[in-house]
């Protein structure tokens, strides 16, 4: 015996509301990708952290060593990657580099996503 099953018009009434406004295309996707995988490292959010609890939200990186237990090459390479991402600005006194948070940085990513 062949049963006979019920065809449901699944055009009609979709279940998906229509996009309100234009997503993030493939390039910004990639560069929002590459800022968010900069933040998404334990010890780099710890020296984000740091440098802006820091009096005017600044730091040397003699005193960033210390808080996360790194060698200073490890160090300036995490601050490497969060001054090229735009999360921090680096300044040169003198023997010592000094990291200022850059609020910009961080705000540029919820823009992104918000704006589409």
């Amino acid at each position: 015996m062949v049963a006979m099953l019920e065809v449901t018009d699944v055009t009609a009434g979709a279940c998906c509301a229509p996009l309100v406004r234009e997503p993030l295309s493939a390039a910004d996707a990639e560069r929002l990708a590459r800022s968010i995988k900069a933040l998404a490292d334990p010890t780099r959010l710890r020296l984000l952290s740091i440098v802006a609890a820091s009096e005017g939200q600044e730091a040397c990186v003699c005193d960033l060593i210390e808080p996360v237990g790194l060698s200073q090459p490890t160090v300036s390479h995490h601050l490497k990657v969060l001054t090229e991402n735009g999360f921090l600005s680096r300044s040169k006194r003198g023997t010592w580099a000094y990291y200022k948070l850059v609020p910009e940085g961080l705000d540029g990513i919820a823009r992104t996503l918000l704006a589409g």
